[in-house]
């Protein structure tokens, strides 16, 4: 499950949208102003534009987390692994050197 899906059903869970849109329907089923296959079909597709709308915040979200990391100069990962392994391949180089030090001595 990526950041985005946990995101999204976060938010739709806070909103508490599934159990309300769920409600609305069966009330209209239940008073006959919606066949149960209108009704299913109307939850479907409110669950699909939810899902858009989440998803679409979500990326919105990821959009400006990563502008905002970009702005302050923060490494990205793959920058961050590149640098750690230049840091390993001197550090064995150094130590080395001083391995040789220590033996010409």
């Amino acid at each position: 499950m990526t950041i985005n899906d946990i995101m999204h059903k976060a938010l739709m869970a806070g909103l508490g949208i599934p159990e309300k849109m769920k409600e609305v329907i069966d009330e209209l089923v239940e008073k006959g102003e919606l066949s149960e296959s209108q009704g299913a079909m109307l939850a479907k597709d409110c669950s699909d534009k939810a899902s858009k709308t989440g998803e679409d915040i979500s990326r919105s979200i990821s959009d400006f987390i990563g502008k905002s990391l970009e702005k302050m100069n923060v490494p990205s990962k793959d920058e961050f692994e590149k640098l750690n392994r230049k840091v390993m391949s001197l550090s064995a180089r150094v130590k080395k050197i001083e391995n040789l030090q220590r033996n010409d001595n």
